[in-house]
């Protein structure tokens, strides 16, 4: 079995250093089966959307792929996550707990974290859960659009286990219009239990 292909990292991305984590991500990654495709942009800063989430195991594989890249990503992820000792962890990889009844502010304050910081890469799940949604969370593009970053979609594929880079987008003036486009990219792409539509 052939090493997994992993880009080298632009000198804009937001990283950390190499170490035993990174070793052991790709080690692990590999032994699974899993695989990453796609390159990254040379950018400092982008609201970075995965889909489709129906699995705690994104979670699991995709935590996995940003140690084994080496890229530094802040990822906002439900409250309930974040117990003892399971939450000390997640915010050493860089993530943020949010109350998903309450998320007036989350938008404001994600804005302003993206404005203020030299890099900064967010991750987010536009859908929102696992269950299957008729319709995204529209606080991703909100973020993108008020900080003048564009949007990176990673997808899960879980036939052939693989993550994958998608086209970068701009947010333009129409949500409706940026959302068909992305449901659009996301169309082919299977997730643990199903697809994004």
């Amino acid at each position: 079995m052939s090493a997994p292909y992993w880009p080298e990292l632009p000198p804009s991305v937001p990283q950390f250093r190499p170490g035993v984590a990174r070793r052991l991500a790709r080690w692990l990654f590999g032994v699974a089966g899993w695989r990453f495709v796609g390159e990254l942009p040379d950018l400092p800063k982008l609201v970075l959307i995965g889909a489709p989430h129906s699995s705690w195991w994104d979670g699991v594989w995709g935590l996995l792929a940003k140690v084994a890249l080496g890229v530094d990503i802040s990822f906002m992820a439900k409250r309930e996550l974040f117990f003892f000792p399971l939450g000390s962890v997640l915010r050493r990889l860089g993530g943020v707990p949010i109350q998903r009844d309450a998320t007036h502010g989350v938008v404001e304050q994600t804005v302003d974290r993206l404005r203020q910081a030299e890099r900064l890469w967010i991750g987010i799940a536009p859908e929102g859960t696992r269950r299957r949604v008729t319709r995204w969370k529209s606080g991703f593009w909100h973020i993108a659009r008020q900080a003048g970053v564009p949007i990176l979609p990673i997808y899960f594929h879980y036939p052939n286990r693989t993550i994958g880079v998608g086209p970068l987008l701009a947010p333009s003036a129409d949500i409706d219009a940026d959302l068909a486009r992305l449901h659009a990219f996301y169309a082919p792409w299977q997730g643990r239990h199903r697809g994004t539509n």
